[in-house]
């Protein structure tokens, strides 16, 4: 059972966005790799911040790892 605190924090994962930085950071991956990934449809695309500016939804970087993980234990 999760408590409310839980919940809030898991609801923010959808409203937080990594910029390339912490994606990198966070997934251990270059830049070349991230966007040749991106490229084949195999890693979430960014979303438009403003005109010169992109992030990635936390939450789709969170399942990402998540299902890379479940792939290794496989």
């Amino acid at each position: 059972m999760k408590t409310e605190t839980q919940t809030v924090l898991l609801a923010m994962d959808d409203l937080t966005i990594l910029r390339l930085q912490e994606v990198i950071f966070r997934t251990g991956l270059s830049r070349t790799t991230l966007y040749d990934l991106i490229a084949k449809g195999e890693f979430p695309h960014p979303i438009s911040i403003s005109t010169r500016c992109v992030g990635w939804v936390e939450g789709q970087i969170i399942d990402w790892l998540k299902h890379r993980i479940g792939l290794s234990n496989q």
